[in-house]
């Protein structure tokens, strides 16, 4: 990788020779401008308006627009003489934990190099520190004609600057939540939740620009004077205007594009919130009705025996009463006879 600035880093009163190349790099394709008539490139050349004609790269220097439209020169010695510390080293001000820095801040990404053997000692040095504390270092250096903010981190054995935004180029999000007031039930959460163990998580080195790989394949079908590809029918889906029934959806359809068993969603465990649990679903219900059910009919059946057992005691003990009323009647009249 090509170098693109030469430095040092300044970390208290070690100094660490460095050179910054680029961690990322831009797979797009990009397209020329053409006549549509015969293909013939549009160019863009760099004239002069004074003189009216095309100058070269080497003819080419800076200026600042003043707001009279003035223009003031500006060469690279100007810039080379800037009263900055940060004008060939990146100046460690600060280290903090890494979630202090809001990822809005986050610019273009640079690996720091080792800039000979003996920045090799102070740069492992400042990596294994680094690493122990569990910190990032918050920066400053001058690149491209201003200073900027950065931060250094470990990536693997070497460290990474990310440039960063100075807090007040991050705008603040006002006026773009709902001004509405919206409540979300506990079950639409809980679906939501269900949804988003469902999709789980991914190897990100899995994810590709298949944008990319659509437009090269359709560049490839024209250069060999073939028809470029049909892009294949975008799925219609009904509207859904219930957010639960979306939301139910949605874990389906999850689920069955990762070959999995469509099933029923279920509530997740109760939180600390104590949310209400949702009621049970499927023939759970019925088998606990039949079951109620039959309880009631044979406890119905066994009061009905019983009345009936102690209506038949009842009626025996009746006659048995009324057999000795009788017996007693006879005796005495019997007596009275004799």
């Amino acid at each position: 990788m090509r170098s693109i600035w030469n430095g040092a880093i300044s970390f208290g009163l070690v100094s660490i020779p460095i050179k910054l190349v680029n961690a990322t790099e831009s797979h797009s394709i990009s397209f020329r401008q053409i006549h549509t008539e015969d293909g013939g490139r549009i160019r863009y050349r760099k004239v002069c308006e004074l003189e009216d004609r095309e100058v070269t790269q080497a003819e080419i220097s800076k200026g600042y627009e003043d707001a009279d439209g003035t223009i003031v020169p500006i060469t690279d010695e100007d810039l080379a003489h800037l009263p900055l510390p940060t004008a060939k080293t990146i100046e460690i001000v600060a280290f903090v934990p890494g979630d202090r820095i809001d990822p809005l801040q986050m610019d273009a990404a640079y690996y720091l190099q080792a800039g000979g053997a003996p920045a090799a000692k102070p740069y492992t040095l400042l990596r294994e520190a680094l690493k122990r504390s569990n910190k990032v270092a918050i920066a400053k250096f001058a690149l491209r004609g201003r200073e900027r903010l950065g931060m250094l981190r470990v990536v693997e054995d070497a460290i990474a600057l990310h440039g960063l935004l100075w807090p007040d180029e991050v705008r603040a999000p006002e006026g773009l939540a709902p001004d509405t007031k919206v409540k979300v039930s506990d079950k639409e959460l809980d679906l939501a939740d269900a949804l988003m163990d469902t999709l789980g998580e991914i190897d990100l080195d899995e994810l590709h620009d298949e944008y990319r790989e659509a437009l090269e394949e359709v560049v490839a079908a024209k250069a060999a004077g073939e028809a470029p590809p049909e892009a294949p029918e975008a799925a219609r889906g009904g509207k859904v205007l219930d957010l639960m029934a979306a939301l139910e959806k949605s874990v389906r359809d999850a689920k069955e594009s990762r070959g999995e068993e469509p099933a029923e969603v279920r509530p997740l465990p109760q939180r600390k919130s104590a949310r209400a649990a949702p009621k049970q679903t499927g023939g759970k219900k019925s088998t606990a009705k039949k079951t109620t059910t039959a309880k009631k009919t044979t406890a119905a059946k066994k009061t009905t025996a019983k009345s009936s057992q102690g209506t038949k005691k009842t009626a025996a003990a009746k006659k048995t009463t009324s057999a000795k009323k009788t017996t007693a009647k006879k005796t005495t009249a019997r007596k009275r006879t004799a």
